[in-house]
């Protein structure tokens, strides 16, 4: 079955995610029976480019600079005209795989991508936290009634199946809360601040080794977690919220002291993102918490992350990531891009697909 694929947002995690689906081409075949070709690619520097026959993506993704998409005078103006034509392809499967960078005010264009696709009757995969954590709701309901998929497993915790662990594997359990490590530059830095690192040394370090950005602020301030809480309890909890309802606070050089402080008391600190229900909605927050030593969250170092659920039937079940990357985020897109054929298959069989969640 061919499926026409149309990249929106070419950045680390797009030219990975386009290599890994040709590294994969052969198993996607054989084992899913999808035929996947890139037709359009839209950057946010270099332009967009749309090609009915299909465009090498992995050659796109292995030049550098201006001509990195070789486009020509009739390329789409925008994201959303590569979006608009996608929708027009004769293919049984059209499906956006949107890997722009999160907004925290708005999460835009994400959102704006996602809709326009949905409204189409395209597919979408993404990795951005934004339409999940700014209009979960909004989004699912769409993609119900246009009879297409919106899925984000790549959101959080890179490819650690989160949601499809809850949605294929938890029938009928109910998400209570959770509380997790989910941001690797912030664990790296506490982590190598009881090494007896810097604040600053460590941070320069996350920066230099590109795990922490040039601008590190999403994460040092807790941004980068308050958004993936709030996609994980409006997914996991239907919470209705925002990042900006998460209570936030991120760690400085007084988390510091603190985290030394407590390693002589032999306790950790980490940035813990948590939620729970209480009787007037759901309570999330994310801040630096001192754990004792024995704590599953305490353990974890350098850009180990872990999310501990909550349930009401099976008590509690912890996922851990020990190491994360672009590789990792890639493939919880190629996941999604598979879920997005299995539904395709059952729907056709006369199956209604399960988009519970």
């Amino acid at each position: 079955m061919r499926a026409d694929l149309a990249l929106i947002g070419f950045g680390h995690v797009g030219r990975r995610f386009a290599r890994l689906l040709e590294e994969r081409r052969d198993w996607l075949a054989l084992d899913y029976e999808l035929d996947c070709r890139v037709i359009g690619i839209a950057t946010a520097h270099n332009g967009c480019i749309f090609r009915a026959q299909g465009i090498d993506a992995v050659a796109a993704a292995d030049r550098q600079g201006s001509d990195a998409l070789d486009a020509d005078a009739a390329a789409p103006a925008d994201s959303f005209g590569v979006i608009r034509r996608l929708a027009g392809s004769d293919s049984p499967l059209k499906i956006v795989v949107e890997t722009t960078t999160l907004d925290i005010a708005a999460g835009q264009p994400a959102i704006d991508h996602v809709r326009a696709a949905l409204e189409s009757g395209c597919h979408v995969v993404t990795a951005n936290k934004g339409p999940a954590a700014f209009a979960y709701e909004e989004l699912s309901a769409l993609a119900a009634d246009r009879g297409v998929s919106f899925l984000f497993e790549g959101a959080v915790m890179d490819g650690v199946p989160i949601f499809n662990l809850v949605r294929e594997t938890l029938p009928a359990v109910d998400i209570l809360g959770f509380r997790g490590v989910i941001n690797s530059t912030t664990n790296h830095i506490l982590s190598a601040i009881e090494d007896g690192e810097s604040f600053d040394g460590a941070l320069a370090r996350m920066q230099a080794d590109g795990i922490a950005e040039a601008d590190p602020s999403l994460d040092v301030d807790g941004w980068d977690a308050a958004a993936k809480t709030a996609a994980l309890a409006n997914v996991l909890m239907r919470a209705r919220m925002t990042p900006q309802a998460v209570d936030r606070e991120g760690i400085e050089q007084t988390t510091a002291r603190l985290a030394m402080a407590a390693k002589g008391r032999g306790a950790r600190v980490r940035l813990v993102a948590s939620a729970k229900r209480t009787a007037g909605g759901v309570a999330t927050s994310v801040r630096p918490i001192e754990l004792p030593e024995s704590d599953l969250l305490a353990g974890l170092r350098g850009v180990a992350n872990a999310l501990i659920l909550q349930t009401d039937v099976l008590g509690e079940i912890a996922m851990t990531q020990l190491a994360g990357g672009l590789t990792q985020t890639a493939y919880a897109l190629l996941s999604d891009l598979v879920t997005v054929g299995r539904r395709h298959r059952q729907a056709r069989s006369g199956a209604a697909p399960d988009r519970s969640r």
